[in-house]
């Protein structure tokens, strides 16, 4: 039975077609593919068909919804479907046309029945499902299209193209014209190329309408109702103004007109939105915490789509180089070959090339695009941990780290999302390669193969050298930027302390270890350089040098074909190392982000929250127990128990350190608890110690958020005496504050705050110790009309130093080391007689001082009481005070203060090009590296012209010269040209790198002696991107970028004189094209350089406000704005998406149409040299112009894109060189008019007709101010906020120059010394304390002046030696950034440190025991005056009894002097203004009348 069966298997002849079918070089196997494919699709299709069978089944219990009946009007068909159909329709026609035509196949088409059959039956049965399931689209209202039938075309587009690559191959191998089958294929290639097009898009373009007439939205309204959208043509865009980029092309009419606003670029894509991504991402992590799986899910559709583009047109890349060949020989046998045979080759290099440069774009633009997605969702996430850190994690990182990870660090996980296509390119490039190597050279590919191994692996050393040097450059850069961000946050200290100096030598030396890793890096990369320009060089030699030992002959062809590849071989050989380079850096980067994700968090569980109906008291904490540090066993609060019923107004005192704030802190939640409870009945407003304003207006300020009402508004303003500042500005409270409330008062900015609060009409007010900051009267003031008027029914806890906001409170709690010693009312506090009397008796006293002057003076004084009115009324806020001085000027400008950054407009100027490339040496360097590079040109251009000549075109022809005499002088030309490259990169590297040092140091030290003006209406954010991002693209880019200009033109300037060489007739076509590039380029430039410049400008508006927010935290935490805050980030990341990919969009479109007009020229140059007639040209050197002509289009693209990339990054030198032409202060130093070293000696301050005014156009702050303040004596200086004392004290110091009149001390003429001179000798503690990041020691002696003994005895006379000895590491103590490990009053009392060690003869006071409490207040004044007792003190004091003791007072009033003379004096005339001041305090002082 067996061998009867095989017989009749036999008599069958299955063999004859089963064996040949299965072969891989068979036509029959494309037969095969198909029949899989389809069986799968179809397989999948009836799947889905009985899934829809059984499901209705299985839910006939289920309700019926009513729907809409479909009516041909309801739906609106797209052109994406239409185009479907018809594709559709068209490939379904061509496989039914086959099976008919199979009689006249030829030998590329499989000619065996029963496959033939079988593949076209299923695949007429395929396209027949595909139009079924097309036509059910609509009736489900798909928005995309199946993804069942995207796979399907996907599939049918890599089927149909293998068709017609092998219909090529036949007709070209076998000289035979196209047939009707070939045609065929042809169509069902383009319908293919357009399905796949729509598979990739996804959208059907299907809209329906509702019944109605109402047209659903696709988002909530309340997304489109925020703010005015500006439509995103991207999302709106055809399939073919995909492919093109023409959607830009609005935005390049636009731009063309006239310089492009940021209010006219279009919005990005609702997928491209921070908004989207931000959920989306969230979403992603939420499946896994792991950010690598987050990141994959997040970006695992767009990077397959972006894989297969790159694939694509990495494999049409190889057309090229494999055709070259087949062209050598076509034109050596053209006498026996037709010419269409030529034109197939032509067109096979032609489709090549148009699939590799269409794809090319897709992929990159791809690439770009998922970047910017994931940079939106991670800055987004970053941002909303930051909002939650808790208080170790702040202190753990500083906010420039965290700012790092944000810029830094995800920049580096986004350019991964570029180079992961090289991950999916890499091995295809390299089996491309040696395919075509070995169908050209046999065995020889496999030497090519070595060669090509060992410099890969050559190359990864160098890579990891590298990446240790970029690591280091990263890690010196953050050193740099954090000393940056601090010098230039305490700018002001750092001047008044002449103290800037020492800094910028500092900054100088970070940057001298920054500079010797990029230099390092610099010559590192110059022999990459080498290795890569010599790469080819190497691998060529090595193989040619294989194939002459093994016999194997060389042809010109194949050896042209060989050097194309070779050339080709270059990008994977260096995209490995800097693949892995990458790689690593992305790891690194995802890391630390995922660190930082990780981090602490505030318990959100802190605090329970209470229903106000189901409690009488609004706060309550039970045992509590609370640490900074969770992990300590010391707790820093311990057995807390507190209960405050509604409407309670509870006072918090204690000395320095005792755990106030700490107190509030555990109310806010803010605080880790380690035992107890704390509950909470209602909403709570917040008012920190340390002001934290927002830029912004004053309203904006106030409002915080919320509603704006009018009537509650004005009562807020009015209760929070801000009505008279509002009075003095055009624009009253929509003036705009600078950052950090720069421009504001200590006063001001307290008062905002506590409006802010006020506004907000919460349950609970905290507020830290609000008074501290502003005057006596308008202390009373907010007192008596806030806590006692608008909040009367509220309930309060106020930290306070001031005893006489006591007696009012319900409860006073008496902080003491961490506990709650006390709890009373005043009254019982002061009959318990346990501590609290040592608080208000340091107040009696320096009352009793005040009390004593006064009587001294008038014996019998009767106290008018109401009848008087107060000095507030006769005393004019003329806001003119030196922190004001700003606000006077923004009266001019409309309430501007920070303006909008600076932004050139138009071209860059050529001056700012020839200040670049002429700022070292000369520009001597510039001609030696251009020569550099032509030699490279000339030499490699040389090398192959030699190896196509001397070459036989046939392998039968003899060779004129010894094959072993061809390599050798090819290796010497081509090992001189890559040494040309190294000469050049080196040159490069020098010029680039020490052109960079040039302009860092010139605008270092332009921004360092800028005067204080600058950086009060200038955001640090501003500079501090100028010193890291453009700075670094000054050290790493901008001279590659120049350099590639010129190198890239050399380059195709060589390419065009070897193609005109071979047919001068391409210059016909080759010039009008090049005049439509140049075009192109200038219609690009306009548009793509506004867009460059504002993307640079709003980046830092999104680390501005993260830094904003990150100090604000508590206060955004407290008044529960967190979403409004993540909003606006949301909103200021997508204003910087927009320019940036519409920037990227606009490099495309240029891209895309320089390609196109490229791949035209090389064309025709084709098209001229099959046409020409035999014997005109040497088939060897016009195989030779094919081989340069394959990367014409790179070549024109790389020069318009290097010119264009060289001016946008050229902006980066613009905005550098504006901060290094900066109006300098008077120089530091004046040789010829240097003090003694014993200068000040006295001490006597001399003004003589003193004028102050802040700009020519505004009136004077200070008016004609002669006085003599006499020298080793105490003087004071009082008046109202804006009567101009900080003015005065800010003319001591120079920080304004004097308009008319002059400051004389000890006769010195203050403004004929140096900066440096004057300020050095004198001292001054700020109202605003300053530390720096670092050591107690490095505090209080930044210049190592002073031994330890004496700082010592600096720390125990300003209340701090037990404190600090108490620490672990005493003197060597940690600082951290701001100095936030230590409490307000201690920074101030460090301050008070500096002074002492300091002993200078003169000493200001500015304001400067505001936030210390009256008992240390006391023991500070004590020994302020007893170490400064024959030194000139000048204070000024909020605190009368601190310039009662003074030897003189100096009333100030609307910039004059009101009074000067001894205190006593003073008081003994009623009326004067001191003595108004005196009788003030002493009312509301006195306990009993201030409750009253």
């Amino acid at each position: 039975m067996l061998s009867k069966a095989m017989e009749v298997i036999k008599g069958l002849k299955l063999s004859e077609f089963w064996e040949p079918w299965l072969q891989p070089g068979s036509p029959c196997l494309w037969e095969t593919s198909s029949i899989i494919l389809q069986l799968g699709f179809l397989a999948v299709l009836l799947i889905g068909l009985l899934k829809r069978l059984i499901e209705p089944q299985l839910r006939t219990h289920e309700p019926k919804t009513k729907t809409h009946e479909l009516n041909p009007s309801n739906i609106k068909l797209g052109l994406s479907y239409k185009l479907s159909l018809a594709c559709s329709i068209l490939l379904l026609a061509t496989h039914i046309m086959i099976p008919i035509t199979f009689k006249t196949r030829s030998k590329a088409h499989c000619k065996y029945g029963i496959p033939i059959l079988s593949s076209e039956i299923m695949q007429i049965v395929s396209w027949v499902m595909t139009l079924i399931a097309l036509y059910v689209v609509p009736k489900h209202k798909h928005v995309n299209f199946p993804w069942i039938l995207r796979v399907w075309w996907l599939c049918t587009f890599l089927l149909t193209a293998s068709r017609i690559t092998l219909d090529v191959h036949f007709l070209v191998l076998n000289h035979i014209h196209p047939g009707l089958l070939e045609y065929i294929d042809l169509i069902s290639v383009l319908s293919s190329t357009c399905l796949l097009f729509l598979a990739i898009r996804g959208k059907t373009g299907i809209t329906v309408a509702n019944p109605s007439g109402i047209t659903e939205p696709l988002l909530n309204e309340n997304n489109d109702t925020k703010q005015e959208k500006r439509e995103c043509p991207y999302g709106k865009a055809s399939i073919f103004q995909l492919v093109t980029f023409s959607w830009i092309n609005p935005l390049f009419v636009a731009g063309n007109k006239k310089p492009l606003d940021q209010d006219e670029v279009p919005d990005v894509d609702f997928i491209d939105s921070g908004s989207f991504t931000s959920e989306f991402f969230g979403k992603c992590l939420a499946q896994n915490p792991s950010i690598y799986k987050a990141i994959y899910r997040f970006t695992r559709k767009k990077v397959a789509i972006n894989a297969l583009f790159a694939i694509t047109s990495a494999a049409a890349s190889y057309v090229g180089p494999y055709l070259i060949s087949d062209f050598v020989n076509f034109l050596n046998e053209k006498k026996t070959r037709s010419l269409t045979s030529g034109y197939l080759i032509v067109l096979g290099f032609l489709g090549a090339k148009f699939i590799e440069t269409l794809t090319q774009r897709q992929w990159i633009f791809g690439a770009r695009q998922l970047g910017l997605r994931l940079r939106a969702a991670l800055i987004s996430h970053i941002y909303k941990k930051g909002l939650v850190l808790s208080s170790r994690s702040c202190q753990s990182h500083t906010s420039g780290e965290i700012i790092n990870i944000m810029s830094v660090d995800i920049q580096r996980i986004t350019d991964f999302m570029w180079y992961i296509n090289t991950l999916f390119m890499l091995p295809i490039q390299i089996t491309l390669a040696m395919f075509v190597l070995h169908i050209n050279l046999g065995n020889g590919a496999f030497i090519g193969l070595a060669a090509t191994m060992v410099l890969m692996s050559g190359n990864i050393p160098l890579t990891r050298v590298q990446k240790r040097y970029q690591s280091k450059i990263m890690e010196s850069k953050d050193a740099r930027m954090k000393s940056t961000s601090e010098v230039l946050r305490n700018i002001k200290t750092l001047k008044l302390q002449a103290w800037d100096t020492h800094y910028l030598q500092k900054l100088e030396s970070f940057r001298k270890v920054e500079y010797d890793w990029l230099w390092r890096s610099m010559k590192l990369n110059a022999l990459a350089a080498f290795v890569f320009w010599g790469a080819p060089i190497f691998i060529s030699v090595m193989t040619f040098g294989g194939c002459v030992l093994m016999g194997i002959p060389l042809t010109s062809g194949r050896v042209l074909s060989a050097l194309a590849t070779f050339r080709m071989l270059q990008d994977p050989i260096f995209n490995l190392p800097d693949l892995l380079n990458v790689i690593a850096q992305g790891k690194v980067s995802a890391d630390r982000v995922a660190s930082y994700l990780r981090e602490e968090e505030i318990e959100p569980n802190t605090v329970e929250f209470v229903p106000r109906n189901l409690t009488e008291f609004d706060v309550q904490i039970e045992n509590g127990r609370f640490s900074w540090d969770p992990d300590s066993r010391t707790a820093n609060l311990d057995q807390i128990q507190l209960h405050v019923k509604r409407g309670m107004k509870v006072a918090i005192c204690g000395t320095v350190g005792a755990g106030k704030s700490s107190l509030l802190s555990c109310i806010l939640g803010e605080m880790p608890k380690l035992s107890g409870t704390v509950k909470i009945s209602g909403t709570k407003a917040y008012v920190p110690q340390s002001a934290w304003i927002l830029t912004g207006n004053v309203r904006e300020n106030i409002l915080f958020g919320n509603d704006y009402d009018r009537t509650r508004y004005e009562k807020t303003v009015k209760a929070c005496a801000l009505t008279k500042d509002f009075e003095l500005f055009s624009t009253g409270d929509l003036t705009e504050i600078g950052e950090r409330g720069i421009n504001m008062s200590g006063g001001q900015k307290q008062r905002i705050q506590i409006a802010r609060a006020v506004y907000d009409d919460a349950d609970i007010y905290l507020l830290d110790d609000p008074f501290s900051a502003v005057d006596a009267h308008t202390g009373t003031e907010l007192f008596q009309k806030c806590l006692l008027g608008m909040l009367k029914e509220k309930t309060v806890l106020y930290v306070t130093h001031q005893v006489e906001f006591l007696p009012a409170a319900d409860l006073i709690l008496v902080m003491q080391n961490g506990r709650i010693a006390q709890v009373g009312t005043f009254k019982e506090l002061l009959k318990q007689n346990i501590g609290f009397e040592v608080l208000v008796g340091a107040h009696n006293q320096a009352l009793e001082s005040v009390l004593a002057v006064e009587n001294s003076s008038r014996e019998s004084e009767q106290t008018q009481g109401e009848e008087e009115p107060t000095l507030i009324t006769e005393l004019a806020q003329t806001r003119q005070d030196s922190d004001h001085s700003l606000c006077v000027e923004m009266s001019k400008k409309e309430g501007k203060l920070i303006h909008e950054e600076e932004r050139e407009k138009g071209s860059i100027g050529k001056e700012v090009y020839w200040s670049y490339l002429t700022l070292v040496k000369g520009g001597v360097l510039v001609p030696i590296i251009l020569l550099a590079q032509s030699s490279f040109q000339t030499l490699q251009i040389a090398s192959n012209y030699w190896m196509a000549w001397a070459c036989p075109t046939d392998s039968n022809d003899e060779i004129i010269n010894g094959m072993g005499f061809i390599l050798l002088v090819y290796t010497l030309l081509a090992v001189g040209s890559a040494f040309c490259v190294l000469l050049r990169a080196s040159l490069v590297a020098i010029a680039g790198l020490s052109t960079s040092e040039k302009l860092f140091n010139k605008m270092l030290h332009s921004v360092l002696r800028a005067p204080l003006s600058f950086f009060d209406s200038t955001p640090t954010g501003r500079i501090l991107n100028r010193a890291s991002t453009d700075q670094s693209v000054l050290d790493l880019e901008m001279a590659n970028r120049i350099g590639w200009c010129a190198f890239s033109t050399i380059q195709l300037l060589g390419t065009m004189a070897v193609m005109s060489q071979v047919a001068w007739q391409v210059f016909a076509i080759l010039i009008p094209v090049t005049g439509v590039c140049i075009w192109y380029q200038r219609y690009y430039i306009p548009t793509a350089r506004e867009l460059a410049r504002l993307a640079g400008i709003e980046r830092a508006p999104i680390l501005h406000h993260f830094a904003e927010s990150l100090t604000g935290a508590a206060t955004i935490r407290a008044f529960h704005q967190q979403d409004r805050f993540i909003e606006k980030n949301l909103y200021l990341i997508d204003n910087h998406s927009r320019p940036w990919f519409h920037n990227v969009a606009a490099i495309e479109w240029l891209c895309f149409r320089l390609n196109q007009l490229s791949n035209f020229v090389f064309a025709f140059s084709l098209i001229l040299l099959v046409t020409l007639p035999d014997g005109i040209i040497n088939p060897s050197i016009a195989g030779l112009a094919v081989t340069y002509g394959i990367n014409l289009n790179v070549q024109q693209a790389s020069v318009i894109w290097n010119i264009c990339n060289a001016e946008n990054k050229m902006i980066s030198v613009e905005r550098v060189l504006q901060y290094s032409n900066l109006t300098s202060e008077a120089p530091l130093v004046i040789d010829d008019s240097r003090p003694s070293s014993q200068w000040p000696q006295n001490g006597t301050i001399s003004f003589t007709n003193l004028q102050i005014r802040y700009a020519d156009h505004l009136p004077s702050v200070l008016k004609n101010i002669t006085c003599t303040f006499p020298g080793k004596k105490k003087v004071g200086v009082v008046g109202r906020t804006g009567s101009g004392k900080s003015t005065l004290i800010q003319a001591i110091f120079r920080v304004i120059e004097p308009t008319e009149g002059f400051i004389t001390i000890d006769g010195v003429d203050i403004c004929k010394i140096g900066l440096h001179d004057l300020r050095s000798r004198l001292s001054i503690i700020p109202q605003d304390p300053t530390m720096f990041e670092g050591t107690v020691r490095g505090n209080l002696d930044p210049l190592d002046q002073y031994p330890d003994v004496e700082i010592w005895e600096a720390l125990d006379k300003c209340q701090l030696g037990d404190i600090v000895r108490g620490k672990e590491e005493k003197l060597e103590s940690p600082v951290v950034e701001g100095g936030e490990n230590w409490s307000v009053g201690q920074r101030q009392l460090f301050c008070l440190g500096r002074a002492l060690l300091k002993k200078s003869s003169i000493l200001v006071l500015d304001e400067a025991t505001a936030s210390i409490d009256s008992a240390t207040d006391g023991i500070l004044q004590q020994i302020i005056t007893h170490e400064f007792k024959d030194r000139t003190i000048v204070t000024i004091a909020h605190r009368i009894h601190t310039v009662i003791d003074s030897d003189l007072v100096l009333v100030l009033s609307d910039g004059k002097i009101a009074e000067y003379d001894t205190p006593s004096k003073l008081l003994e005339r009623e009326n004067s203004f001191f003595s108004r001041l005196i009788k003030e305090y002493s009312m509301r002082s006195n306990f009993d009348t201030f409750v009253s």
